[in-house]
Parts: C-alpha cells; sequence; structure tokens
C-alpha cells in the first residue's frame, strides 16, 4: 500500500500541484464529465512560446469536448514581458505570469509545462533567440516533455517556416518542436529524464488561421487538402457555457497582460494544418488511434466497468457508483502500463473522492513556518454519502508522523482532530525551483533535474489520509494549507510554505548619489518565527564608508518588522556596485529578502531571493523639481527619479487640470497611459495646453493598437512596431549640439553602455517636421531607426516623446539612462526654480 500511495502522489503532483487554494467541489454533472474522460486514453500537447500565446479555444475544446489529456507547453514563462498590474518585472513577472497560466488550465482543463527557457525579451529572429537560448538545452526540454508526457498529437502555434517574420521566440517555438517530433523516437537521443523511454506521437500539426495566409481572401483561396477543420463552438449544458466562453474566462487570467476576453457563442471553426507523422484519412484529429480502454493491455475488463458507469451514472445519486468504480480502480492498480496506470489512478481517485461526497482537509495554523518550529494541523474528514467508509490512517509527510485512527465516517458527520508537526532541517523550503540558482540572459539553470519542466515547486508538506472503503484502503494526498476568514472576502486560502527564518529588505533596488554626501539607507528585517535574535550589518563595495557597523534586534512574534538606518558614504569619483544585508540568527547567517507576490486571481506567492541593491555614485546635474506623474501600464519610474532628488506627485485623473498642472516643472506620462487610461481622451487637452503655456510634457512609450486618444502628440505622429532589442546596439548622436544631449549633462556614447533587454520599442516612424530626432539606433542587418527620442517646441514649451526603455533602465540604475532623462526634465530650464502657484 505505501508503494501504491507514493505511485499515485507522484501523479497528483503531476497533474494538479498548483492549487493550493480553495479546494474544487464538482457537481454531479462535473462528475458525469470526469468519468466520460476516464474512459478516453488520448493525449495532446500544445506548444508556443509565452505565457498567453496558447490557443485557449483548442486546449479547452481537446479537454472538455473530445476528453483528452491536454497540456500547454511554454518555453518561457514571460519573465520579458510588461506587467499591467503591477511593479513586478523580469523574475517576479515570471513567477506572476506562471500562475496565471496555472489559473487558466485550472479553467480550460488543460495541464502546463514549461521548458528552462528566460524569457529575454522581444526578439526578430530565431536565430538570435536560439543563441541567447542554448538551443540544444531548450530542444532537450521540449523533448523531455513529450517522453514524459507521451501526447499522441502535437500541435504548434506558430509556422516553423517563417523565420523573421515574427517574434523569434515564436518561430523558435515552432522550429524546436518540429525536430523534436522525431527526436522524441530516437534511441540515441538523450535527456534530463531518469526514465527517458522514447514516444513517438502520431502526427504534428500547425495551428493555421487566415492571418498566416495574410487575409481572409488569400485564405478562403488556398488550398485546404493539408488542412482539417474542427468546429469547437460546443456548448456545454452542465457548464451552461460554450467552448467559446470557457476559453475566454481562461485567457483572462492573464491580467498582467491585459488579455481580459469576452466570450463568444455558436459555431466557430479552428485549422489544423497536417506537418509530419501519420496523415489522418479522415480529417479526425485522433483517426487510426485507439482511444478506448482496449489501448492498454488488461484494459478490456476496466472499460466494461466504465463504460457501464457512464451509461448508467445517477445524476441525483453518483455514489451508487462507488463500488463498481472501486472494482476499475483495482484493476487499473494491476495494469502494466505505469504511464496510463498512473494518470488514470488519479483520475479514477478523485472521481470516487467526489462521488462520496469527500471532504479532506488539513490547516496549519500559520501560513508559514520555519525550521524547528511547531505547528499544529487542525485536520478535517466528512463522508457525504451512504457508502460505507472509515478513515484509517493519517500520515503526514515528509515527516514521518503517522497516527491510526479508525473512525467511521458516517454520512454527513464530520470528523475533527489536531495532529502536531515539527518542521526538520532537511526539508526543501519554499521558492521558486527556477530561480534557487544564478541563471543567464536566456536561460534558468536547474540543478534537481526532476523538477525540470514542473510549473511550479511540489509544496513540502503534505497529509495523505488512508481510507478503507468496505475492506479496500485508498490513499488521498492533500497539501497542508492555512486559511482564515476575511470580512470581505469570506474563507480565504492560502498555501502552508517554509521560509527563512529571517530576511531582509532594501525600500529600493538603487541608491543614486549624485554628489558625495552620505545617504541613510534603511532596511527592513522581518522574522518569519517566534522570539527571534540577531545580528545585522551591511556589506558594501570596495571604496566605499558605512556606519555603524551593526545593530543587533529582536523579535518576539512572527511577522514583526524592524527597520535600521545605515548611514552610507560614497567615494569622490564615479563608482557604482552592490549592498547586501548580513544577518546574524542561531549560528546562521542569512542574505536573502522575502518577496510577496498577492493578487486576487491567482495563489498568494512567496519569493525568497538575493537581497540586493544597487548604490552608484552619479555626477548628475539636474534643472527644475516639482514633477508630475501620471501612471499607465505600471512602472517604477517615479521612485527612479526621487532618487536624484526630484519631487514626485503621482496624479489621477481628477488631478489633471490647468489649475494643477502649471504647477509642475515637467509632467510624464507612465508607459502605455494612452493605451490603458480611458480618462486620457479627457484630460489630454490640458496636458497639450500644459505645454503650449511653457510646460514640459514626457510622453513614454504607447503601442499603436487600442489607444484611449486619437493621436499621442500635439502634431502629427504615427507609432510603428520598429524595436530596436539589442540592449549593446551602437547609439548615433544625430544632432550632437542639441539641448537634450549636453543640458545639464552631457550625453555620449558611454551613456548608452549598460543597458540591458533592449533598447526600446514601438518607436514613431512618422512625424512632423516639427520634431526632431537627436539620436539614431537598430539592430543588426536592419535601417536606422530615429524615432526612439522625438522633442518638438509647442507654444513656449515643450514635448518629449520617447520609446527609450527607461521602464527598464532607470530600476537597475543605468547611469546614462538618469542623466538623459534629467536632460529630459530639465530642457529649456534656467537656473531659477519654478515657483508654486496657489
Amino acid at each position: 500500500m505505501r508503494k501504491l500511495f507514493l505511485l499515485v502522489f507522484a501523479v497528483f503532483f503531476y497533474a494538479s500541484l498548483a492549487y493550493s487554494q480553495a479546494p474544487l467541489k464538482p457537481t454531479s454533472g462535473d462528475i458525469y464529465q470526469s468519468i466520460k474522460k476516464l474512459n478516453f486514453l488520448g493525449k495532446v500537447l500544445y506548444i508556443a512560446a509565452h505565457p498567453d500565446d496558447e490557443n485557449t479555444r483548442l486546449i479547452s475544446y481537446f479537454s472538455n469536448d473530445v476528453k483528452a489529456q491536454t497540456a500547454y507547453l511554454s518555453l518561457t514563462r514571460g519573465d520579458g514581458g510588461q506587467n499591467l498590474i503591477g511593479p513586478e518585472l523580469r523574475e517576479l513577472l515570471g513567477v506572476i505570469r506562471t500562475q496565471e497560466l496555472l489559473a487558466a488550465r485550472k479553467i480550460d482543463g488543460g495541464q502546463q509545462f514549461f521548458t528552462r527557457a528566460n524569457d529575454f525579451g522581444y526578439s526578430k529572429h530565431p536565430d538570435e533567440t536560439l543563441e541567447i537560448w542554448n538551443e540544444e538545452e531548450v530542444l532537450s526540454d521540449v523533448v523531455a516533455v513529450i517522453r514524459k508526457f507521451k501526447p499522441d498529437v502535437i500541435i504548434n502555434r506558430f509556422n516553423h517556416r517563417t523565420p523573421g517574420t515574427t517574434h523569434g521566440h515564436h518561430t523558435s517555438s515552432a522550429m524546436l518542436s518540429f525536430k523534436a517530433f522525431d527526436l522524441a523516437s530516437t534511441k540515441t537521443y538523450k535527456t534530463h529524464l531518469s526514465n527517458d523511454e522514447t514516444w513517438q506521437s502520431k502526427r504534428l500539426f500547425f495551428n493555421t488561421s487566415w492571418w498566416f495566409y495574410g487575409s481572409e481572401e488569400n485564405f478562403k483561396n488556398a488550398d485546404k487538402t493539408n488542412l482539417l477543420s474542427l468546429d469547437i463552438g460546443t456548448y456545454y449544458a452542465n457548464k451552461g457555457l460554450s467552448n467559446s466562453e470557457i476559453a475566454s474566462l481562461s485567457r483572462s487570467q492573464h491580467q498582467s497582460q491585459g488579455f481580459g476576453s469576452t466570450g463568444t457563442r455558436g459555431s466557430q471553426t479552428e485549422y489544423l494544418e497536417f506537418l509530419k507523422g501519420d496523415f489522418p484519412k479522415s480529417k479526425k484529429v485522433f483517426d487510426g488511434i485507439d482511444t478506448s480502454w482496449n489501448r492498454v493491455e488488461g484494459g478490456n475488463e476496466i472499460g466494461k466497468i466504465l463504460y457501464k458507469v457512464e451509461e448508467e451514472y445517477n445524476f441525483k445519486n453518483p455514489s451508487a457508483s462507488i463500488s463498481e468504480l472501486i472494482e476499475a480502480y483495482k484493476l487499473i492498480s494491476n495494469l502494466k502500463d505505469e504511464h496510463w496506470k498512473q494518470i488514470k489512478l488519479q483520475e479514477i481517485k478523485s472521481i470516487i473522492e467526489a462521488c462520496s461526497g469527500l471532504y479532506l482537509e488539513a490547516v496549519a495554523n500559520n501560513a508559514s513556518s520555519t525550521v524547528g518550529s511547531e505547528n499544529t494541523l487542525k485536520m478535517e474528514a466528512i463522508n457525504r454519502s451512504g457508502y460505507p467508509i472509515k478513515l484509517k490512517t493519517v500520515i503526514i509527510d515528509p515527516l514521518n508522523i503517522s497516527q491510526e485512527k479508525s473512525i467511521v465516517l458516517e454520512n454527513n458527520k464530520s470528523e475533527k482532530f489536531s495532529l502536531t508537526i515539527k518542521i526538520p532541517s532537511t526539508i526543501n523550503k519554499t521558492n521558486p525551483y527556477w530561480l534557487l540558482e544564478k541563471g543567464s540572459l536566456g536561460m534558468y539553470k536547474v540543478s534537481k533535474k526532476e523538477l525540470i519542466s514542473l510549473p511550479e515547486t511540489p509544496r513540502a508538506v503534505f497529509a495523505n489520509f488512508i481510507l478503507d472503503f468496505n475492506g479496500f484502503s485508498i490513499p488521498f494526498s492533500k497539501e497542508i494549507v492555512y486559511k482564515y476568514n476575511d470580512p470581505v472576502k469570506g474563507e480565504v486560502y492560502k498555501p502552508f510554505e517554509i521560509l527563512p527564518k529571517v530576511s531582509a529588505s532594501f525600500g529600493d533596488k538603487v541608491f543614486i548619489f549624485s554628489d558625495d554626501t552620505p545617504r541613510k539607507i534603511a532596511l527592513k528585517v522581518k522574522s518569519a518565527k517566534d522570539t527571534l535574535q540577531g545580528k545585522i550589518g551591511l556589506c558594501i563595495p570596495e571604496n566605499w564608508k558605512v556606519s555603524p557597523e551593526s545593530f543587533q534586534f529582536s523579535f518576539i512574534q512572527q511577522g514583526e518588522e524592524q527597520s535600521f538606518e545605515f548611514e552610507v558614504v560614497p567615494p569622490a569619483n564615479h563608482s557604482e556596485g552592490i549592498i547586501s544585508p548580513m544577518i546574524e540568527v542561531e549560528g546562521e547567517t542569512y542574505t536573502n529578502e522575502l518577496v510577496e507576490i498577492d493578487y486576487n486571481h491567482i495563489p498568494f506567492q512567496s519569493v525568497v531571493m538575493p537581497s540586493e541593491a544597487k548604490v552608484v555614485r552619479l555626477n548628475i546635474q539636474r534643472k527644475g523639481q516639482l514633477i508630475g506623474y501620471i501612471q499607465g501600464a505600471g512602472d517604477v519610474v517615479p521612485s527612479s527619479l526621487r532618487q536624484i532628488g526630484y519631487t514626485v506627485i503621482e496624479l489621477n485623473s481628477e488631478d489633471i487640470t490647468p489649475q494643477k498642472l502649471e504647477n509642475f516643472d515637467a509632467v510624464i506620462l507612465g508607459i502605455r497611459a494612452y493605451n490603458t487610461n480611458d480618462r486620457a481622451k479627457f484630460f489630454q487637452k490640458h496636458l497639450h495646453n500644459y505645454v503650449h503655456e511653457g510646460g514640459t510634457l514626457i510622453v513614454q512609450y504607447n503601442t499603436n493598437r487600442r489607444l484611449k486618444v486619437d493621436k499621442v502628440a500635439p502634431y502629427k505622429l504615427e507609432l510603428s512596431r520598429d524595436r530596436v532589442t539589442d540592449e549593446n546596439s551602437e547609439v548615433r548622436i544625430i544632432n550632437p549640439a542639441h539641448e537634450l544631449l549636453n543640458y545639464p549633462n552631457k550625453i555620449n556614447k558611454e551613456d548608452f553602455e549598460g543597458w540591458v533587454q533592449e533598447r526600446g520599442l514601438y518607436f514613431p516612424n512618422k512625424w512632423d517636421s516639427n520634431f526632431e530626432a537627436v539620436i539614431s539606433m537598430n539592430d543588426k542587418n536592419e535601417s536606422p531607426k530615429n524615432g526612439s527620442l522625438l522633442i518638438s517646441k509647442y507654444g513656449e514649451g515643450n514635448f518629449i516623446y520617447t520609446g527609450l526603455s527607461f521602464f527598464r533602465e532607470l530600476p537597475v540604475g543605468v547611469s546614462g539612462a538618469y542623466k538623459l532623462f534629467a536632460n529630459m526634465l530639465s530642457v529649456g530650464k534656467n537656473n531659477t526654480k519654478k515657483p508654486l502657484k496657489n
């Protein structure tokens, strides 16, 4: 039984690790659909590059209509994208978008996989993509997912034959999938899998549409001999939703990308272009593939039982099926095909649980714990059926805590009890496994090979309820959770996490010293356990000084925070480096910070990262003082500007009036403000009037789609998709004498060194003669792009439009970006501070 439990538990992690919040509570109709899915033995793997690339209509169709095991392999976690819901970028954004994918799969019924590829930002060609990624490692990861998941059918989101016509990541995903289709069945090709059995999928498709043909007319006239058409507009009566409505709910989980989607109804057609394998003669996706129980040796007897269960299912009394389901469970346990055995054991076990109305839960007394700490677990078990069930044993793994219970679970009578656990030193801490080690620009480093492809790190502690069903034992694994009652939200679930005893964080990630004046830098220290004492110091770069050397601290309660201020003295000349805390507690040294990510649409996330901040001694001049900032999609530019001494006031729509605007030395629009702010069309006239009367307005990048305003500038200015993705591309000075490049700071080519991820994006490509371009740049083998920074006089003031990625450069302390932004804010200023008006 112990061996059987471990096998079943492995499948539990394989399929549904993410959902440590509220438990699923299936309806009678949901159970019936699960039984139908139990009787389908076929798989589909959808492959693309990023979160939000997947076609949720197809994933939902194959999962809910066809009943196939359906999975999405996203090569990256979307780390290089923008964030419309908060300030998190790069690794933290990747954590958010990972959870958004899992939330989407929870709705459309799919599973989720990843490779180790890091989304380093936009790429114009797969040659560049595969050079920055480790092509062989990513290819190996794709092959490994195919061998582990064993899909009958693979579907590419993108076209492998058109490099250079779209995002390089997109084309690369299709190219790698095209190669992996054959390599997965090649015995000489090895991956990281311990069980590296080969697998040959039946066929490979490309999910095409009229868009890939250039126009609907071209598609209408195209040869469709190699195309399969699928009507995916199914209406699911048990859900009261169409397939497209489910797909829209799924896609709407990508909130950080702003992909809210409105559901549709009625017939809809998707097209699959055959690429490789065995062409389906009937033009049905699973043509020639046995998807019945006869597919596996010994499956015939299982099928006889389960097809009968499906046919005779009692919607008013699902528990009437339990006896036959248990008989089928016994037979599945003896299957020789380990792959299908594990999948179907987990499926049928969930159905037995649902038919019994079982509710099994283990709730910790705290949301987190630390090594060596004791915790109380409140256990609950209830059987809401007439079937005889007994709770035999509860096992807490991997703590090897076992408690015999022998409790008869009477119909609708809740049984509650408590257990005390102590967290051992050997337990794995909570953290995204792909962030445990420092990777490269294009790849995450994962030493624990068995974790590669998983969407998230397996939870450290779980409870196993061993139940006796009229003489036959079945184990049910439940993650330990924490829950509480919120006066607004009601019952709220959080995952139970194992955290470091203490952590420390800086208020900012960059500290700019514009002269040699010392600055106070605060460190906030947080305890993850009760009764904790220790010492904290600050590590600084060479030639920098800090006072005092350390502070003593003492905590009484878990979650308590204290702040300590260190005085940091910079060197006289330009210098930069990293500062970090050194925390000594109970004979151990900690240098980490704890980042908490809390949004309503995804589970609460704790990310433990090295606690670091960049210090920069920079000779920088600035003019003006009071800056107005209008947020768009979200960035931390305001706090960056405060680093160099500006007073930045963040404005809402009601603040943007002629009377209030005239107080500011300059006004800045955050990234994509004209894409995201519905009030922009009303207040833009006030901004343009502010410029006309002598103000300076800086508009940062917007996309040319979904603009909320008719125009982005007082003169003609057309946005394009022009961008420079190579952060090291040459920057040429067009007009070296221009004020923007000289006042109050001299800007030269050296100031464009050390930029990260990209130069900029969505540059204008056409503009009125009133605008003047001051710099030029381009990616390799492309024409010059002169629209990254444009300035014009408008009335008495200055209007600046820039697609340069200041929102990426300022938070990481790129010196030249600070100097250039200070010049933009200083344009047209003299040495007299602008007085405030009443």
